[in-house]
């Protein structure tokens, strides 16, 4: 270690040009590997920095995939712009701790940056956040701040009692993210909480009225979708805001990736009503283009968010009128997610960023309008935002679409993700990725109709 710290700036040298040749090479590396490797040993003597760069490069790199790559299409995965990535070596440098505030200027930065983030999605002055792991994490703290607020409709602390307290809750959703029956399920509500409430004809946007109907006037949870999995449906956020004052709910909105689309004249109608939600879940690890893992969350009733996760313990003192954010958070030590986004909103901006969400967007139509030319594909929902879902014009049973996502994958020039869509199984192409234009999307159809053409 002491000779590694001797050489240190030829260390972080090495690997900087070892980085910028991965990044500079990931237009042309194999989108997807699949390249088991067999575990070794902890090694007794260690080789030295320059000895493990060199076995990670022959052992493990080849199989990495190219996930921050323009066809990477799978999930909704996006890269890392080169300010973020800065931002994340930084944070690794100065390695801070912005649980709480004592001697660093790291939580003022986290706090300035989640209030650029409200901004950036439309979220007035009520709106306080913090950054977490991922969506999984944020919708888990709005659900447990919902939690919170079904005790006190009850005359009952949640925190303090335990959720058997509350009897039986009511979670009721259209078409909710499997992150919100994981997170029921850690805060004791259950998954059997989630009750489905019907969705439009054709649409995976909650029916309203149906809605209404099942409220019967006991304080529940409706978890709101601003841009669904498989595609980017919305729901009518302005409709719901209107039931809650006649109904008694908290509002949970789940804008994961389809918050982005505050950023966008064009399609910012559809998160119209965010800025009245009780909480709200968003991922920056995708539209953002930051490292993973990066999420943010935010709620207009921090005070109850102070009684879920206020850590009592002398060292830390007592929350205050501006609670550190070890009160606030599922974890007590964090590293300094904020600073690669941070980093990435001051060198590009809100226009930067409305850019990559506005090219995307158009990109998804682009690939939608070929898929709806293609005789051996079919497209499934119009393209809404960012995703386009389809699946084979003939026979897609789920083992001949789990074929074409294999075939598509070979060919190592994009990949896609499976899914299944109003009981069809189906294939999805998510685009998220700052660095992909219009020639990725005629490589990305030509790889869907060589791997198709006989399916």
């Amino acid at each position: 270690m002491l000779d590694d710290l001797a050489d240190l700036p030829d260390l972080l040298d090495t690997t900087s040009r070892y980085a910028a040749s991965v990044l500079t090479g990931l237009p042309t590396r194999p989108v997807v590997r699949a390249a088991p490797v067999a575990p070794s040993p902890l090694p007794e003597a260690g080789i030295g920095f320059t000895g493990a760069l060199d076995l990670f490069d022959r052992r493990w790199a080849p199989g990495f995939s190219a996930a921050a790559g323009p066809r990477y299409l799978g999930f909704v995965t996006g890269g890392s712009t080169p300010a973020s990535i800065a931002g994340d070596w930084l944070t690794s440098a100065f390695d801070q701790n912005p649980a709480a505030s004592d001697g660093s200027s790291a939580p003022d930065l986290e706090r300035e940056t989640v209030r650029w983030l409200a901004a950036l999605f439309g979220l007035g002055e009520k709106h306080s956040g913090a950054f977490v792991s991922g969506a999984t994490m944020s919708n888990l703290v709005g659900l447990a701040v919902a939690r919170e607020w079904l005790g006190e409709q009850l005359g009952v602390s949640v925190a303090d009692e335990g959720v058997g307290a509350l009897g039986p809750v009511r979670v009721h959703s259209g078409a909710a993210h499997s992150s919100v029956s994981k997170a029921l399920s850690v805060l004791g509500l259950g998954r059997d909480s989630l009750r489905p409430v019907p969705t439009l004809p054709d649409r995976e946007a909650i029916d309203v009225d149906r809605l209404a109907d099942e409220l019967d006037g006991t304080p529940a949870i409706v978890v709101a979708n601003a841009g669904t999995v498989d595609t980017v449906d919305f729901d009518d956020l302005r409709a719901l805001v209107d039931l809650r004052s006649r109904k008694k709910f908290w509002l949970h909105v789940d804008a994961a990736f389809g918050g982005f689309a505050a950023l966008s004249p064009r399609h910012a109608h559809l998160v119209d009503g965010l800025a009245e939600a009780d909480s709200v879940c968003v991922d920056l690890h995708k539209w953002l283009n930051v490292p993973y893992d990066s999420a943010v969350q935010f709620t207009r009733r921090r005070d109850l968010q102070l009684k879920v996760f206020r850590n009592a313990a002398p060292y830390l003192g007592q929350p205050t009128d501006n609670p550190d954010f070890v009160h606030l958070t599922p974890e007590n030590s964090r590293r300094l997610r904020a600073l690669a986004t941070w980093f990435t909103l001051t060198a590009y901006g809100r226009d930067g960023h409305r850019d990559v969400v506005e090219r995307c967007t158009a990109l998804a139509r682009d690939l939608g309008d070929r898929i709806a030319r293609t005789p051996t594909l079919r497209l499934l929902s119009p393209v809404l935002l960012n995703v386009v879902c389809f699946t084979l014009a003939h026979d897609p049973t789920r083992e001949r679409v789990a074929e074409a996502a294999h075939r598509i994958a070979a060919t190592g020039d994009t990949f896609l993700t499976t899914t299944v869509h109003k009981g069809q199984p189906a294939l999805r192409a998510a685009f998220s990725n700052w660095r992909t234009r219009p020639t990725d999307v005629t490589t990305v159809h030509n790889a869907l109709t060589t791997a198709c053409a006989d399916l």
